[in-house]
């Protein structure tokens, strides 16, 4: 497995939730690292996207303010800290990883390799 997320589960609307990717080396590295969503019956989007130093992030408009993206070069993770969580943030949360090192791609064509899914779900 190159990308392994982790870290959803069931919680409340106005809760916080925090989810990890660990990533192979050779992905991680001077890679450009990203989350999307899909939630029942809808595309997958974007949540948000990181570069491969981690010092320039871009989101979604719906999570701007309430999410953050950050990365442990170290560790090979990347995290989602997820706060004041919505209804309409229920969905299936992907890691992704670029092959490429900046933080300005949102569409899931630009991304190569992604993680198996957890499930967020948020309930009122």
């Amino acid at each position: 497995v190159q990308l392994q997320a982790s870290g959803g589960g069931l919680v409340q609307v106005g809760d916080s939730l925090s989810l990890s990717c660990t990533a192979a080396r050779r992905l991680f590295s001077n890679n450009a690292m990203a989350w999307f969503r899909q939630a029942p019956g809808k595309e997958r989007e974007f949540v948000a996207v990181i570069n491969w130093r981690g010092d320039s992030s871009n989101y979604s408009d719906s999570v701007k303010g309430r999410f953050t993206i950050s990365r442990d070069n170290a560790k090979n993770m990347v995290s989602l800290q997820m706060n004041s969580l919505k209804l309409d943030d229920t969905a299936v949360y992907y890691c992704a990883a670029g092959l490429f090192a900046h933080a300005g791609a949102v569409v899931s064509s630009a991304y190569r390799y992604w993680g198996q899914g957890t499930l967020v779900t948020v309930s009122s």
